[in-house]
This record gives C-alpha cells, structure tokens and sequence, in this order.
C-alpha cells in the first residue's frame, strides 16, 4: 500500500473505545439476546449469566457454558464448532431486536459529544475494542447514531477469539495497514469501563481512560492502574483533554 505523505504528518493517535456502559448502556436486550443464541446453541436454558464486564464474546460464552451445566452435571462438548453457532444464533438474536435497543437502551451522559470532539482532535482515528461480535457492535453504534464517528473496518471485536489485549494489538496492526503509518504505543488510548479493560490497555501496550460508568468503582480503576479515571463522560472538554493529553508527546515527538 503506497503512503500519503500528508497522511503520515496528520494521523497519529489511535482512540479505541469500549461500547457496553462506557458509551451506551443495552443491557436488558443482551440478556435476552443472549439467552434466546444460548438455548437454540446448546439445547439448554441460560439461568446463569457470568460476569461480562471487559470480557469478549468467546469468554463469555465458555463461562456460561460452565456456569449453566446440565442437571445430570455433564457438560456439552465445547469448541470452535459451538461457539461458531452461538455467535450466529447472537448475531440473528440482535437483529431481531434491532427496534429495541433505542426503546429499552440509553445512551450514556456525554457519549454523544464525547466521541465527537475527541474526533476532531489532530491527527486522530477512532475505532471500537469492543467484546462485543462486530455485527452486534455495529448495531448498536447505529442505534444511537455514533456509528460515523468510528472507523470500524479496523477495531477490535469479540467476533476473535482473543482476549481483549491481543485485539488492541490486532487493531493497531490494521489501522497502520490502512493508514500506512505507524501508531506508537504512547500514542494509542483506549477509553473504557471496567479493570479489565484497563488491564488489556496495558497489555496492549496503550494508554488508559477508565470511565466509572460500568460495575468499577472510581477506586478501583485507578488501583487497576488506569492512566486518567473520569466519572463519567459528561463533562467533554474533561474528555477531550485527557485524551490529547496522553498522546501529545508522540503526537508532536
């Protein structure tokens, strides 16, 4: 891929955003989701939803499987051929509920101003790390009008079956594929929820704004050791600054 000369004095930074409670909150339509692709993949009922804050849609599965055993105790056999069916069964459990996620979801206070103004920053590329499949992730975007904001041909989705760590990093690989430039670790934010999502920032070799809008305390995002914890998005220049302020050294080294 040739490189755009201007392309490489003007993209820099590369934000990566969370969706689930750091932008938007769809809870009570994933549950059902989820239950509807967990009984039609596996035969059994999903009484019990593992924990899914910062965890991508293969972890939670697997969780869930083991969490939900038949009655006789045995498992059902579990592999890529499984998962593949659940996240089809995910996949079409969204879309049949496409009408609800404005009806029963809400978009988070700031959310809207906040990917908007950290867009308009130099030299900036937005992007989603998400554990949610990409399909899904897209749909929800859209649902609340956020999905022009993102360059989601090169996020990070469940739809891998990775942690969220190796996502980032598959992501910071496409991008520069794109972009035809390179994005250094100092330059590259994830903004998101949970300690584990502060902990695949690390893993992935980026900055950290961790939004105490999900099942984190404020607390305990910074003793996960997020670089800048905010309490929620409301305040945009707050945002925006925190973002330009973890990346400015690389943006003008």
């Amino acid at each position: 891929m040739s490189r755009d000369p201007l392309s490489e004095v003007l993209i820099h930074r590369l934000v990566l955003w969370n969706i689930d409670l750091t932008l938007l909150d769809v809870g009570r339509v994933t549950r059902e989701a989820y239950a509807d692709a967990f009984r039609k993949a596996t035969g059994r009922p999903l009484v019990r939803l593992p924990q899914m804050a910062g965890a991508t849609e293969s972890e939670i599965f697997f969780e869930a499987l083991a969490l939900n055993e038949s009655p006789s105790g045995a498992a059902a056999p579990a592999g890529e051929e499984m998962l593949a069916r659940f996240t089809r069964e995910l996949e079409a459990a969204f879309r049949t509920r496409r009408s609800l996620l404005r009806e029963q979801g809400r978009l988070l206070p700031g959310a809207l101003a906040a990917v908007a103004e950290v867009g308009r920053l130099p030299g900036v590329v937005q992007t989603l790390l998400t554990g949610a499949i990409k399909p899904n992730a897209i749909e929800k975007l859209r649902a609340f009008g956020l999905e022009r904001f993102f360059d989601t041909e090169v996020g990070g989705y469940g739809s891998e079956v990775y942690p969220k760590g190796a996502l980032l990093l598959n992501a910071r690989r496409r991008a520069e594929e794109k972009y035809g430039v390179s994005f250094a670790e100092d330059s590259t934010v994830y903004v998101a929820d949970s300690v584990r999502d502060v902990a695949a920032a690390s893993m992935g070799g980026a900055h950290s704004v961790a939004v105490a809008s999900g099942r984190s305390s404020a607390g305990e995002l910074r003793d996960a050791g997020a670089d800048v914890v905010l309490a929620d998005l409301a305040d945009t220049a707050n945002v925006v600054r925190a973002v330009d302020w973890l990346t400015t050294s690389a943006a003008t080294g």
